[in-house]
């Protein structure tokens, strides 16, 4: 009884030592070899397959979170007729041109609210006659526009479908450089599209892209149709609209820009409210501090390293005349935020509610202060037509 026992036990332990040397040295003979089609492949142990637990570092329940609710948006655009296309010496030298092809359009939005509410750019939508809004889920829904907004280069659209997946709406204002966050978007019309990065810069301006440009960049790659998509942070939250990138070829080289949610807001507020975004104006006319113009205003040499906006100009009347801001004040706050350019000042003017005092602090010689100026209202601009 103990011989057959002992060699019980060596038989167990020389077959353990073979499956554990299989399994270090040849992993794939105790997988289970399917065929497909004629293809023999290796199929993976059960406790690998999706559904399980997602590997460290993976986005896989990020993605799940707000994927839902970005949605693809086909535009369509009727062509244009020849203005000349009725005169009859048009018609003898270049025949009847009739209508071309109508124009169409890609990009894509958030889904922000359970009633329908969606966010894009003003670009993807304008212009269009027929909007088509195409969801992760298949379903598809035509859409309204609500309101636009071009000098932040957004849009808000709405839709009439049940049981719609809503994003969560994030703090942009907390983003920190190196912020992991993810691009959701339909690129190219390929589908929704995931891509990973960080957050590279913040504050980014004087780009030439809109009239009020506060981006935050990141290198997660975004292409062609990803205009109006999500920039969301590892919790699933959005924290931009996908808007632009800078590009030699068209495609991504690492270099992104997304409008914060924290201007998405103020521009949802203002057009699901008014129908308009009401923006300050104050009537001064701006320019980067410099030492040349420092010296032709008198100032201290050194207040060129200091940052701030120098006033060229004020408008007779104006609210900034009115609080009494002259020609070479060097303004450096804006209701306590500072400024050291023209699109900041722009950006921080513009956020004043018109109508209620701020404070504006202002460099005068060689002496500092605060002025409080009562902003109008600024004008929308012109349609070019």
């Amino acid at each position: 009884m103990k011989r057959t026992w002992l060699l019980f036990s060596q038989t167990v332990t020389v077959l353990l030592a073979a499956y554990f040397v299989v399994a270090t040295l040849k992993p794939q003979w105790l997988n289970k070899d399917v065929s497909l089609s004629g293809v023999s492949v290796i199929e993976a142990p059960a406790s690998l397959l999706p559904g399980r637990a997602s590997p460290i570092g993976s986005f896989a329940s990020t993605a799940k979170i707000a994927s839902g609710a970005v949605v693809s948006i086909n535009t369509s655009k009727a062509a244009a007729r020849n203005p000349n296309a009725g005169d009859p010496w048009f018609k003898f030298f270049f025949g009847d041109q009739g209508l071309g092809e109508p124009q169409a359009g890609l990009g894509s939005g958030v889904i922000i609210s359970a009633s329908g509410y969606i966010l894009t750019n003003n670009h993807v939508v304008e212009g269009a006659d027929e909007i088509e809004v195409i969801l992760n889920d298949t379903r598809r829904a035509r859409a309204q526009v609500i309101g636009t907004d071009p000098e932040t280069d957004l849009a808000i659209l709405k839709i009439n479908l049940d049981k719609l997946p809503v994003i969560v709406l994030g703090d942009s204002d907390a983003l920190q450089v190196g912020d992991p966050v993810l691009a959701i978007g339909n690129p190219f019309g390929v589908g929704q599209t995931v891509t990973s990065g960080i957050v590279s810069a913040l504050g980014r301006n004087q780009l030439g892209i809109n009239t009020f440009e506060n981006f935050i960049q990141t290198d997660a790659a975004i292409n062609p149709g990803n205009s109006g998509g999500a920039l969301v942070d590892v919790n699933g939250n959005l924290m931009g609209i996908n808007t632009a990138i800078y590009s030699r070829s068209g495609g991504s080289m690492g270099i992104g820009f997304a409008i914060p949610v924290s201007t998405a807001k103020q521009v949802l507020e203002g057009i699901v409210r008014d129908g308009q975004v009401t923006r300050g104006w104050i009537g001064v006319e701006p320019q980067d501090l410099n030492p040349e113009l420092a010296a032709t205003f008198g100032l201290q040499p050194g207040v060129a390293k200091t940052g701030g906006v120098i006033i060229i100009g004020v408008l007779q009347n104006g609210p900034a005349a009115q609080a009494g801001i002259r020609p070479g004040d060097v303004i450096i706050a804006v209701n306590g935020k500072a400024v050291s350019n023209v699109s900041q000042l722009l950006t921080a003017v513009a956020a004043l509610k018109p109508g209620t005092p701020a404070p504006l602090t202002v460099l005068r010689k060689d002496s500092q202060s605060e002025i409080a100026v009562t902003p109008g209202t600024r004008q929308r601009p012109r349609v070019q037509r």
